[in-house]
């Protein structure tokens, strides 16, 4: 089936929507492959699904090869089962509820665990039955705070989730790493520069977790690389190397001193080297004093506590790690008014102390080993403790990640030190273990004739954003650069030439085309100039463009490769050489 311009429903744009912040945003609106609905929500146009199919085919045939079955869920599903898991709660604001007319609690589904775990206990009963393994591509529904960059981070998206289901951990093993495969093998053939980063579980919980994040300045997710590359890791997932507890006895007595005007860090490090006071001989830095940063917790269904998080003064405190350290609580740091309401508060001075005696919870970054001296706050306007020990002078309630982490810290593994990059995230997989089997009571019969709870891994690729990813890593400033896998033509034929003969010689050439498999959009505009088919279609990406012109009349027409060289070859030789360039670009 040939595609002419002349009838395809598209319209081209030469303006950047005002809305638009992302290369790929911009590009896909003016390209007419989406067009915005409401916030977060696109309509996809001819050219876009076309994309969109591509990308999906992929995905499903690298999942059928390691043995996937493909069903569809619903995505109106009952509260219930939410319920099961807690994460009607867990999911807070994001979940969009609504109510049928009967009254009934019901969402869109932001993610289909609970649904896979449903279908596998109501249809299997015995290990004969396992492993299993089944996948969806479907939509999905997330009321994102603040939707932005087109379909990277919309509100309605479209996600390939997959679920095994195993006896045992060690099936659970190979089906994790069976999927590791199969998503290198999609984001290769994508042709996709991406990451296999360690990664945290979130409100999905599980153990083992990582993440395929796309190299991309405009990432939202930041990831850092050891410096010989064998270690990388989403920064929400570093593991601060603990600091070794040292023995408390025979430390010398913490010291309470008036530090007039020492609200900040840089403040109270001048007074204590104007003071003359060192640390087994050294000078006094940022590094020696310790953060005490106040924030509110809720966990799910609970009113929110105040908690101290302790850093160390060199250290900024970063809330995604901090958040993702807590999930699935929220957090938020405390305000004015939680300061001017809480008697013990005392602000720029606020120490551990008075949160031990407050009997509330203080979580410290693992530098803040028991043994370890400190200057903290005294909880006194102007007064800050000098040699406070961790185990003695004041205590700490568990370990948190969330100071940020810096380029040039050393790496986990210890394998040089790590360097900070953008990504995107494309694909998440987890080793979900019996979360949602054991809340949801699933009861299998293991070859003892036993009951046992199977285990579960969790695998998802943002489908729809992996097409805005591609144009991320491909576009130029003349538009849209696609792949030969994905574009939705091989080739663009235009026609800048008024005669009849060219006319003619370019309606057989789309048809040879068309019949040799080769798929092709034909501008066949006749009104249009050849200046405005050009821009058009550079703009659209489709990886060829045949150009017949004014070389015609000399039996030669352009080839011209996006983003690539443009060549002149005999119009007699043109089929094949078209074909055989298409077909070695689709089998790489």
């Amino acid at each position: 089936m040939i595609t002419r311009l002349s009838t395809l429903f598209l319209r081209t744009l030469r303006e950047d929507p005002a809305d638009a912040e992302v290369p790929s945003h911009k590009l896909l609106v003016r390209a007419g492959y989406i067009r915005r609905v409401a916030p977060g929500v696109y309509t996809w146009l001819p050219l876009g699904l076309r994309v969109l199919r591509k990308i999906e085919n992929i995905v499903r045939e690298e999942m059928n090869a390691i043995g996937g079955q493909e069903l569809r869920f619903p995505a109106l599903l009952p509260r219930e089962p939410y319920e099961l898991t807690q994460r009607w709660t867990e999911y807070g604001n994001s979940l969009f509820r609504l109510k049928d007319r009967k009254g009934n609690d019901m969402l869109l589904g932001p993610t289909h665990e609970e649904m896979f775990t449903q279908v596998v206990k109501d249809m299997y009963s015995s290990y004969k039955d396992f492993p299993v393994l089944l996948y969806q591509i479907q939509t999905k529904y997330r009321d994102e705070e603040r939707p932005r960059a087109g379909i990277l981070r919309g509100r309605e998206f479209v996600m390939k989730d997959s679920y095994s289901f195993n006896m045992d951990d060690e099936g659970l093993d190979e089906s994790y790493q069976n999927h590791r495969q199969a998503y290198q093998n999609i984001f290769n053939r994508l042709g996709l520069d991406y990451v296999i980063c360690k990664a945290t579980s979130g409100a999905m919980g599980g153990s083992a977790s990582e993440e395929f994040l796309a190299v991309s300045e405009n990432g939202e997710d930041t990831f850092v690389q050891s410096s010989d590359k064998t270690y990388a890791a989403n920064v929400e997932a570093v593991v601060t190397p603990a600091a070794e507890p040292r023995p408390i006895e025979g430390q010398p007595e913490a010291e309470l001193h008036g530090t007039p005007q020492a609200e900040t860090i840089e403040a109270l490090v001048e007074w204590a080297n104007s003071k003359g006071i060192t640390i087994e001989g050294t000078d006094i830095t940022a590094a020696d004093t310790l953060k005490c940063i106040v924030v509110k917790v809720a966990k799910p269904g609970a009113d929110p506590e105040l908690t101290a998080i302790l850093v160390p003064g060199d250290r900024e405190v970063d809330m995604g790690r901090l958040e993702a350290s807590l999930e699935p609580s929220t957090v938020e740091l405390a305000s004015d008014e939680d300061f001017k309401e809480t008697s013990f508060l005392v602000k720029g001075y606020v120490g551990p102390r008075s949160f031990n005696k407050q009997g509330l919870t203080v979580l410290a970054d693992p530098r803040v080993a028991e043994g370890t001296s400190w200057i903290i706050g005294a909880d006194e306007h102007e007064h800050h403790m000098v040699g406070a020990v961790a185990g003695r002078d004041f205590t700490v309630d568990g370990s948190i990640e969330a100071a940020e982490v810096r380029e040039g810290d050393p790496a986990p593994n210890g394998t040089g030190t790590l360097t900070l990059q953008r990504g995107i995230e494309i694909g998440h997989i987890f080793q979900l273990g019996r979360k949602y089997t054991t809340a949801m009571d699933v009861q299998i019969l293991d070859e003892n004739g036993k009951r046992s709870v199977p285990t579960m891994g969790s695998y998802g690729i943002g489908v729809s954003r992996a097409m805005a990813v591609i144009v991320e890593q491909s576009y130029d400033d003349k538009g849209l650069v696609w792949p030969a896998c994905v574009a939705p033509y091989h080739v663009h034929v235009v026609v800048a030439n008024k005669d009849k003969e060219a006319q003619d010689a370019a309606e057989k050439l789309v048809a040879d085309l068309d019949a040799a498999g080769i798929e092709v959009l034909f501008d066949d505009r006749p009104k249009v100039s050849p200046g405005v088919k050009f821009k058009d279609a550079e703009l659209l990406g489709i990886p060829y463009t045949v150009v017949l012109g004014r070389a015609f009349k000399d039996g030669e027409i352009e080839f011209r490769v996006r983003a690539g060289e443009t060549s002149t070859i005999p119009v007699d030789g043109a089929l094949e050489h078209i074909v055989t360039t298409v077909r070695e670009a689709l089998a790489h």
